[in-house]
This record gives structure tokens, C-alpha cells and sequence, in this order.
């Protein structure tokens, strides 16, 4: 029997490029093909067949995964273009920029001195 996490990355594996890239659809001449950024993650767990320190079976599990809209290609008859969600891009760069301002704020303290 194939173990469980072996077959949910299989799944996942083909799913790939379905949860990144979304179905085109069409609206008055312009073709919008949805665009995200998706990761998952998965765990595991086995026993080998001993107990655990309570004298049951150990077992694991786990699983998880994001997707946050990025944006969208946008075809028409003048060309084919990258249309980015701003929303996202906002909420996506603020623990980035968060970091920055932190490492940015250690930096001139330590330049004070």
C-alpha cells in the first residue's frame, strides 16, 4: 500500500499548474486568464510497527496550503499584457517591508554609536 503522503504529492503534483494559472474567460474581445501564487505543504508520520510512550500506535499527519491572487493576463486585439492585483501586492510586501524597516532601524542605531 502506498503511503499517504506519496499519494497526496502525487495529487498535488498535477495539480500544480491548474491552481496557479486559472481557466481563460472571455468578455467582450478580451481574453483574462487568472494568475496566483500557490504552495502546499504537507507531513507525515509512521511508528515502525512499536508503541508509543502511552502504549498506543503513533501516527502523524498533516497538510496545508495558500493561494493568493497575483493578477491576470489580459489578451485583446492590441496585444497581451500582465495586470497585477494591488491589493495582494500590498498585503503581500508588508512583512517584507516590515523586515526591512526593522533590519533599516538596527542598522542606524548601531551607525549612531
Amino acid at each position: 500500500m502506498t503511503s499517504l503522503a506519496v499519494q497526496l504529492s502525487e495529487s498535488f503534483r498535477s495539480a500544480g499548474v491548474k491552481s496557479i494559472y486559472g481557466d481563460p474567460v472571455d468578455l467582450e474581445g478580451v481574453t483574462i486568464i487568472p494568475v496566483a501564487l500557490a504552495w502546499y505543504g504537507f507531513g507525515g508520520g509512521d511508528n515502525g510497527g512499536s508503541e508509543g510512550a502511552l502504549g498506543g500506535p503513533m501516527a502523524g499527519g498533516g497538510g496545508g496550503g495558500a493561494s493568493i491572487p497575483i493578477g491576470a493576463y489580459v489578451k485583446t486585439s492590441k496585444g497581451a499584457w500582465f495586470q497585477p492585483n494591488l491589493v495582494s501586492l500590498i498585503a503581500v510586501s508588508i512583512p517584507a517591508m516590515w523586515v526591512w524597516g526593522h533590519a533599516m532601524s538596527r542598522v542606524i542605531k548601531s551607525l549612531k554609536k
